[in-house]
C-alpha cells in the first residue's frame, strides 16, 4: 500500500508540472484557436533565464523568477507577432509547420548560446520533505500543486470577471463580432500569448526545482506531454488542463512502477486515444454545435 501511495504522490508531482504547462497551452488555444507547439521551448528559455540571473549575474532567486516571467512573456509576444499573427487565416498545417520551426529555432539558439552540456538549475525554491507513515511528500510537490490550483482559479476568475477576460471570451467566440463591438482582436490575442508564456516561466521554475538539470531540449517532451494533458482534459478548458495534467502524471507513474518504464509513454498515449474515442472533446471539453 505504501508503494502505491508513494507512486500516486510521484504521479501528482509529475502531473502538477504537466498541468502548469497545459494551462498555458489551453489558454492560447481557448482564445486564439491556435496551438503554440513552441510552448515547451519557452519553458526551456525561462529555465535558462533563471540560471543566468542566479548563477552568472548573482542576483537573488526572487529576481530570477521575475526575470524569467518577463523574458518568457516577451518571447511569447514576439513569437505571436512574427510567426503566428501572419498565419491566423492560414490552414492548420501551415501553422503546425511554423510552430515546429519556431521550436527548433529556439532549441538551436539555446544550443549556440549555452552549449550542449546540461546546466544545474539553482535553488530558487527550497522546501522540506514531509514524512507521513513511511510515505515521503516532497515540499516541491505540494508547492507545485498549490500554485497550479491557485493559477487555475485565478485564470478562471480573470476570464469570467474582468473586462479583458470578457474580451478574450468574445474573441474566442467570434473575432468578427468582437471587432464590431470595439474589441481589439490583435491586442487581446497578444495579451493571451503573454499570459500563456508567463505561465511557461512559472512551470520552468518548478520543473527546474524538481528535475535539477536543464538542457536545450528540456522543454520538448514535457511540452508534448502537456499538450496531451490539455487534449485529455479538454483543450480550451482551464479546469480540464489541470485535471488532464494530474491524471496524465499519475497514469505515467503507475505505468513506470507496475508495467515498465519503456512502455509508460505508450500507455499514456494509448489512454489518451481511448478517451478521445469515447469522448472526442476530452474529459471536461464541451461540444460546440454549429448552426447552418
Amino acid at each position: 500500500m505504501a508503494k502505491l501511495i508513494q507512486t500516486l504522490i510521484s504521479g501528482l508531482s509529475l502531473g502538477s508540472i504537466y498541468a502548469l504547462i497545459a494551462l498555458g497551452y489551453t489558454m492560447v488555444y481557448g482564445i486564439a484557436k491556435m496551438l503554440n507547439f513552441a510552448h515547451g521551448d519557452i519553458i526551456m528559455v525561462g529555465a535558462y533565464a533563471a540560471i543566468t540571473v542566479v548563477a552568472t549575474v548573482g542576483l537573488p532567486p526572487l529576481v530570477a523568477v521575475l526575470v524569467s516571467i518577463a523574458v518568457c512573456a516577451l518571447l511569447g509576444v514576439t513569437i505571436e507577432f512574427l510567426a503566428y499573427k501572419p498565419l491566423r487565416q492560414a490552414p492548420p498545417l501551415s501553422v503546425l509547420i511554423t510552430a515546429i520551426g519556431v521550436s527548433y529555432l529556439l532549441q538551436n539558439l539555446a544550443l549556440l548560446i549555452f552549449g550542449p552540456e546540461q546546466k544545474s538549475f539553482p535553488t530558487v525554491v527550497s522546501l522540506p520533505t514531509i514524512e507521513l507513515g513511511g510515505v515521503y511528500i516532497d515540499g516541491i510537490t505540494l508547492a507545485t500543486l498549490v500554485v497550479t490550483a491557485l493559477i487555475m482559479i485565478g485564470l478562471t476568475l480573470f476570464i469570467s470577471k474582468t473586462r479583458m477576460g470578457k474580451a478574450m471570451r468574445a474573441v474566442s467566440e467570434d473575432k468578427g463580432a468582437a471587432e464590431l463591438m470595439g474589441i481589439s482582436v490583435n491586442h487581446t490575442i497578444t495579451i493571451t500569448f503573454a499570459i500563456g508564456s508567463a505561465l511557461a516561466a512559472v512551470a520552468a521554475i518548478f520543473y527546474g526545482a524538481a528535475y535539477v538539470y536543464i538542457r536545450p531540449t528540456t522543454g520538448s517532451m514535457p511540452g508534448i506531454k502537456a499538450f496531451t494533458a490539455a487534449v485529455f482534459g479538454g483543450i480550451g478548458s482551464i479546469p480540464g488542463a489541470m485535471l488532464g495534467g494530474l491524471l496524465l502524471g499519475i497514469i505515467e507513474q503507475l505505468s513506470k512502477t507496475y508495467i515498465s518504464t519503456l512502455w509508460a509513454d505508450a500507455v499514456v498515449f494509448g489512454v489518451l486515444v481511448l478517451v478521445l474515442v469515447v469522448k472526442p472533446t476530452g474529459l471536461l471539453g464541451k461540444k460546440i454545435s454549429e448552426k447552418v
